[in-house]
């Protein structure tokens, strides 16, 4: 019934966070009047938080960069002159051709949160540098790796809560920053429907203050809390067997034969098939005897020691689960103390999830066919169902946590079940996914394969002759050989070292690793301009592609200004990180509601995608230009219609073929984006009704997967309690194989590529604690549902929210150190120092602290007054985290995906001394960046709409 806010609207995708909304955007005159949630859009259905609708402040941000930038000063402290782009690109083609000539590797791209590595990774590929990587190695890998090796999908962004029909969700380290309006409408709907929600979370905030439970479990020590619910279960006899032996490999024989290269392998017969020992046959017999595990109609032993016809011996994957976690080292009463958590609620919540599991199974009355030909007349599912993120996965063991919550899931039968955790298209993918890491280059230079991929064996690894890494950041080597999105935050400190070799361009895009995106600023800073004993920057050169003047933007040599969101086109791509939702496939565009060219005086920025192709075809990089040499694209609209990554199958997969008849596979059509326009930015297409639970095994979706070109083939997905290709590295730890690491990593391999999940101390509490136990607290960020990163805490709509941050600790924690609340303290690690105002809250652990992420900015950076609160008072604990562990044999990272330990800080506090408490600022501050001053006064927008319409109807004010 509201009055229309403009004169016209235009509909696209939000980019305020990783949630990707359809949002909908009224004009008036040009210029952008409100922002609002898209009621036909899959995503949010019309909803928008706080950051969807700054958008407007986001695209009006003083901090947007006008002109590509030069470097004239010394690096770091922001002094540039404008250029054109012609001279920019020159620039950047006369570095990067000679390094394709000689050496690709010697360029290492590495892009921050770009949503379009389905382009970027392409571009590496075809440049041929292996040193290309994305934001998830920072963030989000052991979660995505996690998943991927045990149920084909993972949490996050390929999966989520059946929101109908759940009776019981327990969320995992689950902060409010990530796909936050589909996880409010979801939680709306269980609260509704009566549903118990458990948050498990060192904090509570958000979702947690919500939750008819919080557990404030102590950081780190997830999956050992996993593991007594686990142990409870068993011990009850809790567990969905029947789902076991029909989705999982719970029944596969694994072979026990100590010291020998088959250890730890499964059985398998002549055809490779593996093997289970059958008690019950179709032929009616009823002797035992090894069988094809997968096979129908058979009664598969789960338990006991069987002999093979050539003498070996072996064990099913269950009767392994059963015999680690009933071990009493798991009981509730164990683990209590290490975990916070009372062992009766451990035990409590045991009997919770089994009850509601077990005692209120729900039945769909659906007809399906599973993969194996056996007709059903209904669904039966598990009402028990859980989400994570990165609370679980900022750890130096959170891979294997992420694998003891898939564990849990599949003991109970509640993965894709009704009720349960269930996959999104394209998801569920096979057990590893098929693509590998490219390493070979082909004789036009391109990699044979994009540089990001899933390692199925020691053979898949990146590394030379002697076995050590052929990356930049050590992913895919034998320190980190499951780094599936390579290793961000590795690179600064490796490329400055000449860690395995030198580079010569840095380059990289959305990525504020001089800042809130390091593992620690000052070291960080000082490798970016360190200088050799020639005189010159260690790191020769560095690119950098952002929107906006960034702490990150200031040690660039050269800048290329993108654009917002508002004003580009943007693939929301299947084949990167997908929109869908679990009964449909879906993608998305962003295209221009605005003309760059017309929202500033002066201003020239050109989308970075755009940039990409042209620098590529200046380049004259394989795929990017005709065979004359000219560009095969003009842009990147153009690629996002043209492009095939395979026949038929594009960047997007809604309205193929000649005149848009198609879906997920024909010929590129012409007006393919002009359709997504028309349709609200979005296309979707719903999975058959039959086909949207056990899409691992439903011979419907994989039939129809398979036909949208999700899979390459409709055979099922058996889940991987146990990994035998995780059990390949250990053997190969062991001396066993080709290719077998170097004697420095064998113990290492050893002990963490363990096939079934695992719990230890994460690295930095156990290191330090060995040498001392001064720093008894564990330190964490929560990152706030108002803003995401340092591009949203610039916004100024948002900074009313908030414009600086404290450290929060409990009460009691207080007391204990001495100190009240609002004094300024000393917070200390094993690395590094900070001053910071303290504040008591009661929703954090009591051996916890935390702080909001990303508030703390630093002078001069994103045009903010120089007295701003944010550089003033706010503050990162980045300064306090190491790149690498106390011991500094490895980089401060999961050993089995390499996978940031953001969450592994430990610190001391102590009250701040006198001088420090009278300054009432945070410390470390660094010198203010040159960038152009801040406009004085408030920045305020939207003023000249009610000037021009003071006259007119007051309504439509």
């Amino acid at each position: 019934m509201s009055p229309s806010p403009g004169d016209e609207v235009k509909t696209t995708t939000c980019y305020m966070c990783a949630c990707r909304c359809g949002i909908k955007v009224w004009l008036s005159d040009g210029r952008i009047r409100y922002i609002q949630g898209n009621p036909d859009h899959p995503v949010n259905q019309g909803v928008l938080c706080a950051k969807g609708s700054a958008g407007i402040m986001q695209h009006y941000s003083p901090a947007r960069l006008d002109k590509p930038l030069l470097r004239v000063g010394e690096r770091g402290k922001g002094e540039f002159r404008e250029i054109e782009w012609d001279e920019a690109l020159r620039i950047a083609a006369d570095w990067l051709a000679p390094i394709r000539e000689r050496n690709p590797d010697e360029l290492a791209f590495f892009t921050g949160r770009d949503q379009s590595q389905a382009l970027t990774g392409w571009w590496a590929q075809q440049f041929g540098t292996v040193n290309y990587a994305a934001h998830g190695g920072f963030c989000s890998v052991n979660m995505a790796a996690g998943g991927l090796y045990t149920l084909g999908g993972s949490f996050w962004e390929f999966g989520e809560p059946d929101w109908e029909h759940s009776r019981y969700l327990m969320l995992w380290g689950v902060a409010e920053d990530h796909d936050s309006n589909p996880i409010k409408l979801g939680l709306g709907r269980l609260k509704a429907s009566g549903a118990k929600i458990v948050a498990v979370n060192p904090v509570r905030s958000g979702y947690g203050a919500i939750a008819d439970e919080w557990i404030g479990i102590r950081p780190g020590t997830d999956g050992l809390f996993a593991f007594a619910l686990i142990h409870e279960l068993l011990k009850a006899d809790r567990i969905d067997l029947d789902y076991l032996v029909r989705y999982t490999n719970a029944h596969w024989l694994v072979i026990r034969n100590p010291g020998g290269a088959d250890d730890g392998l499964f059985a398998r017969d002549g055809e490779g098939r593996a093997l289970c020992w059958a008690r019950g046959l179709p032929d009616g017999a009823s002797e035992g005897r090894a069988h094809p595990a997968d096979a129908i109609d058979i009664a598969p032993a789960v338990v006991g020691e069987y002999s093979l016809a050539d003498g070996r011996r072996a064990v099913p994957v269950f009767h392994l689960i059963a015999e680690r976690y009933l071990d009493p080292q798991y009981a509730p009463d164990a683990v209590s103390k290490r975990c916070g958590i009372p062992a009766e609620t451990i035990r409590r919540i045991a009997r919770e999830l089994a009850e509601a599991a077990f005692d209120h199974a729900i039945t769909l009355p659906i007809a399906w066919t599973d993969a194996y030909g056996r007709q059903h007349t209904e669904m039966t599912g598990r009402p028990v169902s859980m989400h994570a993120m990165r609370g679980i996965s900022a750890h130096s063991n959170g891979f294997h946590t992420c694998r003891a919550l898939h564990l849990l899931q599949l003991l109970l039968g509640a993965v894709d079940t009704p009720g349960s955790f269930r996959y999104q298209p394209p998801f569920p993918k096979p057990i590893p996914p098929p693509n590998r890491p490219g390493k070979t280059r082909q004789p036009n230079g391109a990699l044979d394969a994009a540089p990001l991929g899933f390692v199925h064996n020691p053979e898949d690894l990146v590394v030379d002759a002697n076995g050590q890494p052929r990356r930049i950041d050590h992913a895919f080597s034998w320190a980190y050989p499951l780094s599936a999105h390579g290793m961000m935050h590795t690179v600064i400190r490796n490329a400055w070292a000449g860690d395995p070799y030198k580079i010569d361009t840095l380059m990289m895009f959305m990525a504020n690793m001089s800042w809130n995106s390091a593992m620690n600023t000052g070291e960080t800073i000082g490798w970016l301009t360190d200088r050799g004993e020639d005189g010159e920057y260690r790191i020769p050169r560095i690119i950098y592609a952002d929107a906006y003047a960034s702490e990150m933007t200031a040690y660039a040599d050269l800048v290329l200004p993108d654009t917002t969101y508002l004003e580009r086109f943007d693939a929301i791509s299947l084949l990167d990180r997908p929109i869908s939702d679990a009964d449909s496939a879906s993608d998305a565009i962003r295209h221009p509601v605005v003309d760059a060219a017309q929202q500033r005086e002066g201003r020239d920025v050109r989308g970075f995608q755009s940039v990409l192709l042209e620098l590529g075809a200046r380049l004259g990089l394989p795929g990017m230009v005709h065979d004359d040499g000219s560009p095969r694209y003009r842009d990147y609209a153009d690629y996002i219609v043209r492009h095939e990554r395979a026949p038929g199958v594009g960047l997007l997969a809604g309205w193929r073929g000649e005149h848009g008849e198609l879906e997920a596979k024909g010929p590129p059509n012409p007006q393919q984006l002009q359709r997504y326009i028309d349709n609200g930015g979005f296309w979707r297409s719903h999975v058959p009704e039959s086909a949207r639970y056990y899409k691992m095994a439903n011979r419907g979706y994989l039939d129809w997967a398979q036909k949208m070109g999700f899979i390459g083939h409709a055979d099922p997905i058996v889940l991987q309690l146990y990994s035998e290709t995780i059990q390949k590295f250990r053997l190969a730890a062991q001396g066993h194989g080709a290719q077998q690491p170097p004697p420095a990593h064998r113990e290492r391999v050893a002990t963490y590529f363990d096939p079934l999940p695992i719990w230890y101390e994460p690295f930095e509490g156990a290191q330090v604690d060995q040498v001392d136990t001064k720093f008894p607290l564990s330190a964490v960020t929560q990152r706030p549902m108002f803003m995401y990163h340092a591009w949203g805490s610039q916004n100024a709509w948002l900074r009313q929210i908030v414009a600086r941050n404290y450290l929060y600790l409990h009460p009691d924690t207080g007391a204990r150190h001495g100190i009240a609340d609002a004094d300024w303290i000393t917070m200390e690690s094993h690395h590094g120092r900070i001053t910071v105002q303290a504040r008591f809250a009661a929703n954090v652990q009591a051996d916890t602290v935390w702080t909001w992420n990303a508030i703390g900015k630093r002078r001069g950076a994103w045009r903010l007054d120089k007295d701003a609160p944010e550089s003033r008072k706010g503050f990162l604990m980045n300064h306090l985290i190491s790149d690498i562990t106390p011991k500094g044999d490895y980089a401060n990272a999961d050993p089995v995906t390499g996978q940031a330990a953001w969450f592994d800080l430990r610190v001391s506090i102590r009250k701040a001394d006198a001088e420090q408490n009278a300054r009432g600022e945070s410390e470390p501050q660094f010198a203010p960046l040159a960038f152009a001053e801040a406009e004085p006064g408030p920045l305020r927008y939207g003023a000249e709409f009610r000037a021009r319409r003071a006259g007119g109807n007051h309504e439509q004010d």
